[in-house]
């Protein structure tokens, strides 16, 4: 794969990251099974009257989005690829609930058009008077790492020199409730510093948009490189260890080479037991650190992840709130992120120093 990037980037979520200077020196701790975000003031980012238009996560998308173009100094992308789950669930909620109330007829469409998966990058571009290629991933807990491989496509067939790449899911109180049944969501409301503790099912979920600018280039902004990406929609315990290797060898590295590895560890005792085989496994003296008890369990929870090891990489300092054991490094070259989400659609993402 050619060279790519990450140039700038911007995050909307439960915690303090507007402030491209911070990272994570004020943490929030929720009691919560359900995690707001923290919002930012929109009015500086989106005109009040089509604010007001605008679904939570189409706001969220353009926020993180203009912020990591900023950062970067690029006023018009070659592309703009966005990943998200269930797109703007709010919307879709209330056209259904509109559907049922009123027998399906009389329906006004504006939420129908406004809740489809591909309207925040399409926000995005009509923002920005954006004509390039346009495209939004809806795969599950891999929709975000389907945007970077696309991206990464692109660099290597010279496509594209500077990519806007993002993903962003809202909460939706009716869907939540289904989720909630199901035992997706935890029961009892939980301190979400506890949740790496947890010993019950389900996890506490959350919403975020977190949108990063990739280039072809090195630049003074440059925050790490992003060299590889890897997407398994099944993958067993007694497999893990060999695709990691396997991933780690085809960019000629070994688990001894990880610095650092960032787990999407979210409570649910029926599935965290992927990240507890690395953990006393192969990665037992690797620097272990995890990111959902600040963000919660959401389809593109994945890129608030990356933004972690982004800024983990620049700074060359990790935070305590994101530790799980006490393993030191005195220097980050090469960070691992591993997720997945109740034992489907794993994903291996290797950031390097540049």
């Amino acid at each position: 794969m050619e060279a790519c990037y990450i140039n700038g980037l911007g995050c909307v979520s439960a915690q303090h990251t507007i402030d491209e200077n911070q990272f994570l020196e004020q943490v929030v701790s929720y009691h919560e099974t359900i995690l707001p975000t923290i919002n930012p003031n929109y009015k500086e980012y989106i005109p009040p009257a089509a604010a007001r238009r605008m679904a939570k996560g189409i706001k969220m998308g353009v926020v993180a989005s203009s912020l990591a173009l900023k950062e970067a100094e690029i006023t018009m992308p070659d592309a703009i690829i966005t990943g998200t789950g269930l797109g703007c669930l709010k919307d879709s909620e209330k056209f259904l609930s509109a559907i049922i109330d009123n027998d399906e007829e009389y329906l006004t469409p504006t939420a129908f058009i406004q809740s489809t998966h591909n309207t925040v990058g399409a926000q995005i571009a009509l923002g920005l008077k954006c004509k390039a290629y346009n495209f939004t991933y809806v795969h599950a807990a891999v929709s975000f790492e389907s945007c970077l491989i696309d991206a990464q496509l692109k660099f290597n067939e010279k496509e594209a020199s500077n990519i806007l790449v993002g993903g962003v899911d809202e909460n939706g109180e009716h869907t939540y409730k289904l989720h909630a049944l199901i035992n997706h969501i935890k029961k009892d409301k939980i301190n979400t510093f506890d949740l790496k503790n947890s010993n019950s099912v389900g996890t506490v979920f959350g919403e975020g948009a977190s949108f990063f600018t990739l280039s072809d280039t090195k630049q003074e902004s440059t925050y790490a490189q992003l060299t590889d990406v890897e997407i398994i929609s099944q993958l067993t315990l007694e497999q893990l260890n060999d695709r990691i290797e396997t991933f780690l060898k085809i960019n000629q590295l070994s688990s001894d080479d990880i610095d650092a590895i960032i787990l999407g560890v979210n409570g649910d005792v029926d599935y965290d037991h992927f990240y507890a085989h690395l953990q006393e496994g192969v990665f037992k003296e690797t620097q272990q650190l995890y990111y959902k008890h600040l963000c919660g369990e959401y389809n593109t929870a994945s890129s608030f992840g990356l933004w972690i090891g982004a800024k983990l990489m620049k700074s060359q300092q990790a935070p305590e709130a994101i530790k799980l054991n006490t393993t030191e490094v005195t220097s980050y070259k090469n960070i691992l992120l591993y997720n997945h989400y109740r034992g489907e659609n794993h994903s291996f993402t290797l950031l390097q120093s540049c």
